[in-house]
Formats: structure tokens, C-alpha cells, sequence
């Protein structure tokens, strides 16, 4: 019973969270740098849009390729081949001037001008950056349906998925420091290169528990315990037919849940630093603290929201029919930000709780929709319906990131900026109850999708 309860698996969540550790440390570095970055070089909030909407673009589109690379290369190298990618791409943000010119200089000989130097040089790496980390999610998602039963799968996604959090916190503690001391460049650099230490230790600690020597056989046996395909082979995983994932209900309440709040975390993850600029005047390191009390918090959801469907399991609920039942709680959840914006005046500590309470919610759904997957398919397809899933939360992004940035910037020419972030805090808020009545809508109740549906003759 020990190597039941306290197992090598656990090795391998710890590993998935700190490679999201690592994930969100990445891409939250220039939000970080956004006020510095637009007084250098002159960005409006459409340019610091568009920069990030590259990224966003590039990782929806990504996620849809990268679920299917990592279900066919594997789980192992699927990862490291991903964050080799982003964290190069990590780097890359410190070369932007001289990429940006690079390119400038190519195209200006064929007449063609894509955007300023500064811009173009921050998309590109931006783009490199969301390719890069497109393979994150597909891969722990499907790393935790290999070695956890359905019943721990929730509580492991909301210990890997917390690494977000970690991540959010830890940004905001060492970049604007960085920065201040080396320069915004060696932030860039010495953040990316974190991942290549991750991934000495993934290629020595990770295999697939069939040939793990670390794996004891007990817990290999319960790992397997309610597992209908403990046979499946990389030949036969090759046989699942992608395109007819899309004929599937569950698929589609995956991505249509995923395509309506993503967005609502990327708005938290990339404007909040401009946010506290624009209505408090706060830059530099003075966003230390507030950033960090903030994302501190959303730990407590990204655990807790893992746990709470168990308690419904332990009730007699089927997994996602009890996932469900915890997702419309934690729906309810962000219509607390409705007031973030009315309450700002006593304090900049109102609207930075009060978000902190719908980002926490966010990260409580998160470890929940991302386990609906492993619910209802099998191992064998979890990541290529992730990275479907991940695709369309990507587009639900990029569609928040420029209405974001073409609401502050007409709001500002009007002296009203503060009404721009009153629109996008109220969707934000109701953003939850929206997906979580559509998906109950596409998939009733628990169906689970058998593998032979798909195998080929």
C-alpha cells in the first residue's frame, strides 16, 4: 500500500511542475518589461497587442500540431524537443533589435515593410517563444494519464498546473531586478536558459512507466488499476485517425470551454503590469509586491480546484460527471471582478485581490478541463485533444489581446482609459458561467470515447 500512496509518480508530477514553472517564467517576462520596453521604443498599447497576440497565434496554432508530434514522438523527447524550442526562443527576445533589422534589411530589397524594426524583431521571437511552448500542456497532460489513475489525475493537474502560478510569482520577484541591474536583455537571457537545466534532469528521471526501472511493480499496477488500455503499443497510437477527433462531442466542449477563458488568464498574465501603470502610475519594482500577493494566490486554486471534484468522485459521481458538478462552483467564482474597477479608488490592494480571487477560479478550472480530456478519451488521444483544445483557447487569447489593446487605446484618447478595463474585467467575470453552460450543453453527461471506435482495420 505504501508504493500506492507515495510513488515514483510523484517524481514525475514534480518534474511537470517545474517545467510550467519554467513555461509561465518565460512568457510573462515582457509583460514585466512592457512600460520600459513602450518608452524606449515608442510602442502604443495596439503595438504591445500585436507583439503579444504573435505569441498567442503562434501557440493556438501550434497546439494543434503539437499534441499530434508528441502523441506520435512520445512523451519523452515530445517535451524536450519542446522546451529546447522555447527556451531558445526565450532567449532570442534579448536579440530582438538586430533580428528585427535583419529581416528589415532582406525584405526592404523586395519593397516590402512589415513593421517597425523593434516590433518585428519582438514578434519573431515572440512566435519562436509560442511554438516552442505549445508542446507544454499536451505533454503533462499526457505524461499525468500515464502515470495516474482517473481518480488522481485531477488533484496531480492542479499540483503541475500550479507551477503556472510559481511561475507568475516568481516573474515579477526577478525580472524587473534583473533588468534594473544588467539591463533588459540578460532578463531574457539568463530566464531562458533555465529550461536547459529542466531538461537534464527530464531525460534522466522520465520514461513510460512500462519501462521505468524506477517504478515499483505494485505501483505500476495501480497506476493501471482502472485503466481499459494498459496494452496500448506506440504502433497502435500511430492508428488514431486526427481529423475524426473532431466528430466527437467531448472535443468540441473541450475546446469551445478552452476557447472562452484562456483568454480571461492571458488578459491577467500580459496586462496587469499596464494595468497597475495606467491607474496607479506603478512601474519597475514597485509591481513586485501586488504581482506577487496576486498569482500567491491563484496556488490555492490551482490545488484546490484539483481537489474538489474528488470529494464529488468519493460521492458516487462518475470523474467528469463530478469535474462538472465542481467546475459550475468554481464558475461562480470571477463575478467577484465585477467590482474590481468600482472598489480601485479606496485602494490599488482592492482590484488586486479581488483579481486575484477570479485568476485563482481560473487556475481551479484550468486543472479541471484540462482532466475532462483524460475522462473521456484514451491515453492514446489525450494529447492531440489537448493540443486541439489548447489551439482554440489560444484564438480565444489572441481575440482578448486585441480588443484589449484597441479598448485602452480608445479609451485613453478619450481621458477614459479606466472604461476600457471595465469591458474586459466584466468578461472576464462572466467568461466561466458562459463555457461552463455550453460544454454541459455538448456533453450532458459522462460518454466516454472508446479507443476501438477509431482503430484501424
Amino acid at each position: 500500500m505504501k508504493n500506492k500512496k507515495v510513488g515514483y509518480r510523484w517524481t514525475i508530477c514534480l518534474l511537470l511542475f517545474f517545467a510550467t514553472t519554467i513555461n509561465y517564467l518565460d512568457r510573462q517576462v515582457l509583460s514585466l518589461l512592457k512600460p520600459s520596453l513602450e518608452e524606449q521604443f515608442g510602442w502604443s498599447n495596439s503595438d504591445y497587442a500585436n507583439i503579444a497576440s504573435v505569441f498567442q497565434l503562434a501557440y493556438a496554432l501550434s497546439m494543434l500540431f503539437a499534441g499530434r508530434f508528441i502523441d506520435r514522438l512520445g512523451t519523452k523527447w515530445g517535451y524536450g524537443w519542446a522546451i529546447i524550442l522555447w527556451s531558445l526562443g526565450a532567449m532570442m527576445h534579448a536579440y530582438s533589435i538586430p533580428i528585427g533589422q535583419t529581416i528589415t534589411t532582406v525584405l526592404g530589397w523586395a519593397g516590402i515593410v512589415l513593421a517597425p524594426v523593434s516590433i518585428l524583431g519582438f514578434m519573431i521571437s515572440r512566435a519562436v517563444l509560442g511554438i516552442g511552448e505549445s508542446g507544454n500542456f499536451p505533454a503533462a497532460i499526457k505524461a499525468t494519464a500515464e502515470y495516474f489513475p482517473k481518480k488522481e489525475r485531477s488533484f496531480a493537474t492542479g499540483i503541475f498546473n500550479s507551477g503556472a502560478n510559481v511561475g507568475a510569482i516568481f516573474a515579477p520577484l526577478t525580472v524587473p531586478w534583473i533588468a534594473t541591474q544588467w539591463g533588459w536583455e540578460s532578463a531574457f537571457i539568463i530566464i531562458g536558459s533555465i529550461g536547459f537545466i529542466w531538461l537534464g534532469f527530464w531525460l534522466i528521471y522520465y520514461e513510460r512507466p512500462e519501462k521505468q526501472s524506477r517504478l515499483s511493480r505494485e505501483e505500476l499496477e495501480y497506476i493501471n488499476s482502472d485503466q481499459e488500455e494498459n496494452t496500448s503499443t506506440p504502433q497502435e497510437e500511430k492508428k488514431i485517425p486526427w481529423f475524426q477527433l473532431l466528430s466527437y462531442r467531448p472535443t468540441w466542449s473541450f475546446a469551445v470551454g478552452k476557447f472562452l477563458t484562456d483568454g480571461v488568464w492571458w488578459f491577467f498574465l500580459f496586462w496587469l503590469p499596464a494595468y497597475l501603470k495606467d491607474q496607479y502610475g506603478m512601474t519597475g519594482v514597485s509591481i513586485m509586491l501586488p504581482l506577487t500577493v496576486l498569482y500567491s494566490m491563484t496556488m490555492i486554486g490551482s490545488i484546490g480546484g484539483g481537489w474538489l471534484p474528488v470529494y464529488f468522485i468519493r460521492k458516487g459521481l462518475a470523474p467528469y460527471d463530478g469535474r462538472m458538478r465542481a467546475m459550475f462552483y468554481i464558475a461562480m467564482i470571477p463575478l467577484v471582478v465585477l467590482a474590481a474597477q468600482y472598489l480601485g479608488s479606496i485602494s490599488y490592494w482592492m482590484p488586486v485581490l479581488l483579481i486575484g480571487i477570479g485568476a485563482s477560479a481560473h487556475q481551479a478550472w484550468s486543472a479541471n478541463i484540462f482532466t475532462t480530456v483524460s475522462d473521456m478519451f484514451p491515453k492514446s488521444a489525450v494529447a492531440s485533444v489537448v493540443g486541439i483544445g489548447g489551439m482554440a483557447g489560444g484564438l480565444g487569447g489572441v481575440l482578448i489581446t486585441k480588443t484589449g489593446g484597441a479598448l485602452f487605446d480608445h479609451y485613453k484618447s478619450l481621458g477614459h482609459i479606466e472604461t476600457g478595463y471595465t469591458i474586459m474585467f466584466t468578461y472576464c467575470a462572466i467568461a466561466y458561467l458562459i463555457a461552463w453552460m455550453l460544454m454541459k450543453t455538448l456533453v450532458p453527461r459522462y460518454r466516454p470515447v472508446a479507443k476501438n471506435h477509431w482503430r484501424s482495420s
